[in-house]
């Protein structure tokens, strides 16, 4: 990428969505396509309504961009590989526009929203390998003397969230996420947060269908793709404006805002259910961009859960709030029910089924 991004051309479902440029003191601006106005919907219901007119982004949380592309780009492993790459280009990250990022993320990223230009990172190399992959990851993190093939990589994890390496496969046709250990994770992270899927769904949690390869790789199948048709995809980090980087959010704010996109209490329900299991299985790194909402068949709903796995938090604190509180007790939890005007009865039966159905993992002392 010799020359920057002067403009950035929006897709979904291979059709206009809108263009996004950059003001002269560096902030994102957006306007949808006039035929997407006719027949779209709003990509983002709190900050980009269907309308014409130009947005004007925000200068925080997200550097002058809009939080629904915001959505769109790597977090830590694959903003390394993808600078690492670079690099190895002649290109300077720390000189790239968030355009620019947009382009390189192209039509590789996660949910529904592609970016023309398109510069997304090709390899030309082919594998669906764990072993040799798991490697080839290992050996970045350890920055040892190496020839790994960044791009390949890249390409294949480039475009993914969260911190923990991880790459995006096909396995058996389907769509999945593979996930590697960091290095300032337990050797068996791997089988821990595949038991804790397990036992999240005997709990009533949805989640996608998740496996443990070669015994110790954890994968999941990808819930923004369904039938090879990608699926609208929105964070609550980029639904609401919330960092992800420090607690910025508590379940109470989530639920309303959750009943307010969804217009259906069965959703908030849902999310109550998650915010007890995290509770009491020690999930504590619950961030804004741990939730998100998928938009199908002209409705927003929850989506199924993941990154569920015991971790400290910030600070030893869980990082959405329960009620203002980090170390939340029983009381904090039912306070939140109060607070969002969800049935006393109901979340206790909630609370009853994820107590008894989580012991495995309370007695093992993960949390």
């Amino acid at each position: 990428m010799k020359k920057s991004t002067d403009i950035v051309h929006i897709l979904i479902d291979d059709q206009p969505l809108g263009r996004m440029v950059l003001s002269p003191d560096y902030l994102c601006l957006f306007e949808y396509d006039g035929e997407f106005l006719s027949n779209g919907f709003s990509i983002s219901p709190f900050y980009l309504p269907l309308r014409s007119g130009l947005f004007t982004a925000r200068r925080e949380p997200f550097n002058g961009l809009f939080g629904v592309f915001n959505d769109s780009l790597p977090d830590g492993w694959g903003n390394l590989l993808v600078d690492r790459y670079l690099l190895t280009q002649g290109v300077k990250p720390r000189l790239l526009s968030p355009l620019d990022r947009l382009s390189i993320v192209g039509t590789s990223g996660m949910g529904a929203l592609q970016y023309i230009p398109d510069k997304h990172i090709v390899s030309g190399k082919k594998t669906n390998d764990i072993s040799f992959l798991a490697n080839e990851v290992s050996k970045i993190l350890s920055e040892v003397d190496y020839n790994t093939p960044l791009a390949m990589l890249a390409e294949k994890g480039g475009s993914s969230g969260g911190a923990r390496p991880k790459v995006l496969l096909n396995i058996n046709g389907e769509p999945w996420m593979v996930k590697f250990p960091s290095s300032l994770d337990l050797p068996e992270i791997g089988s821990l947060e595949y038991t804790f899927s397990l036992v999240a769904k005997k709990c009533g949690i949805e989640m996608s269908e998740t496996k443990l390869l070669e015994g110790k790789y954890f994968a999941i199948r990808r819930f923004d793709r369904v039938k090879n048709q990608r699926v609208h995809m929105h964070t609550a980090s980029g639904l609401l404006y919330a960092s992800h980087r420090f607690p910025s959010l508590d379940y109470i704010d989530l639920i309303k805002a959750t009943m307010v996109l969804t217009k259906d209490s069965e959703e908030a329900y849902k999310l109550f259910r998650l915010m007890v299991f995290n509770v009491l299985t020690g999930n504590k790194d619950d961030h804004a961009k741990n939730f998100s909402f998928l938009y199908q068949s002209g409705k927003w709903q929850l989506s199924p859960a993941y990154d569920l796995v015991p971790s400290e938090g910030f600070n030893g604190n869980h990082s959405t709030t329960i009620a203002g509180k980090g170390n939340p007790g029983i009381e904090d939890m039912f306070k939140v029910a109060s607070e969002t005007g969800l049935k006393l009865k109901r979340v206790e039966n909630i609370f009853d089924e994820v107590y008894e159905n989580s012991l495995e993992i309370r007695l093992r002392g993960w949390k």
